[in-house]
């Protein structure tokens, strides 16, 4: 009787227990450490001419990682000097010309007034002279004569217009010549931007603090843009991805608290808590997701990442890598009530 008044009494607690607690519990071994590591790569092509860091060495952001040789780069950016002296020259010579040009469209338009006071004189005398000579009172040859100086001073004041108009569209021709000079001279300028740049990524540093990992780079190797030279893991960023059955998603909510164990280090509990939820199952977010559609179908439980933060201290971290196995367990005793609300307002 006292045997199983003692079970009765541990089974009553167990049951209250899981009723309380055990049941709210959703843990998973399928949960791994991770790091939003960082991959270092070239922005131009080159020959690598000085590796500044080890495998696994301890970085700070904005340390020097690796340098690239820029003989080519500076190169290309003295003939872009070159070419923007030349377009300036240039330029320089088109304004001189514009003033000269300027002074003698000026030249034109006095030589115009000039024939234009001639012409008019001329036919002054044409009309003054053309009465006396219908009389007889001056001979016929004279007004024959100032009717040929009218006419050619008529003529004067054409070519005048014209040598003006020739003049002006001459500063016209000056004035795009100039535009286009300055042209060459900013995409000389823009040549060497790029080549400044250019020079400047030739110098890699890490942009963020961490550990150097997977280092593929030598001195001596060319290497083309955007290929991956190495990486950069963040010490101090390390969180778990855990990837729970769809099953045991009904409670999880973010913020929810959680017990990690690591496999690496037996006997030591890490808490954390819950950060966010994948918005997809991992088989939805594969290269091949699967086409349920086709063929035989075989209903499988599908797992979905949830994240979690750490929060240990910095000696523990630096104990812990990306890539370890842990084993989390997360309290959701907070959602409790929250499925049969759902199903209270859907019925």
């Amino acid at each position: 009787m006292i045997g199983a008044l003692v079970l009765s009494i541990l089974g009553t607690i167990w049951f209250v227990r899981h009723q309380e607690f055990g049941r709210f519990q959703q843990s998973t071994d399928n949960a791994y450490l991770a790091a939003d590591s960082v991959v270092v790569a070239p922005k131009i092509a080159g020959y690598v001419d000085a590796v500044l860091v080890v495998e696994n060495q301890a970085v700070q952001s904005g340390q020097p990682l690796l340098r690239l040789d820029t003989r080519d780069y500076r190169a290309q950016a003295s003939q872009a000097a070159a070419q923007i002296a030349i377009a300036l020259a240039g330029g320089e010579t088109l304004r001189a010309q514009r003033r000269e040009q300027e002074a003698a469209i000026e030249e034109a338009h006095a030589q115009l007034g000039a024939a234009s006071a001639q012409a008019r004189l001329a036919a002054d005398q044409v009309a003054r002279y053309r009465p006396l000579a219908a009389t007889g009172a001056e001979p016929k040859e004279k007004l024959d004569q100032l009717v040929f100086q009218s006419r050619q001073a008529v003529s004067q004041v054409d070519a005048a217009e014209a040598a003006l108009a020739a003049a002006r569209r001459r500063l016209d021709t000056l004035g795009k010549q100039l535009g286009q000079a300055d042209a060459q001279a900013d995409s000389a300028r823009a040549q060497r931007e790029i080549s400044e740049l250019n020079i400047a990524s030739a110098n890699l540093t890490a942009s963020i603090t961490g550990r150097v990992g997977d280092m593929t780079v030598r001195a001596g190797q060319f290497v083309q843009p955007g290929q991956r030279l190495m990486s950069l893991v963040p010490r101090d960023q390390v969180y778990v991805t855990a990837n729970f059955k769809e099953t045991q998603l009904g409670l999880i909510r973010p913020g929810q608290p959680v017990r990690i164990e690591v496999d690496a280090l037996p006997g030591l509990v890490l808490r954390g808590r819950v950060e966010s939820i994948a918005p997809g199952t991992g088989a939805e977010f594969s290269i091949l997701p699967p086409q349920n559609a086709t063929g035989n179908f075989t209903k499988i439980v599908q797992r979905v990442p949830v994240r979690i933060a750490l929060q240990s201290t910095a000696e523990v971290r630096r104990l812990l890598v990306p890539g370890m196995s842990v084993g989390v367990t997360i309290d959701t005793r907070n959602a409790r009530g929250q499925l049969e609300r759902l199903r209270r307002a859907s019925s």
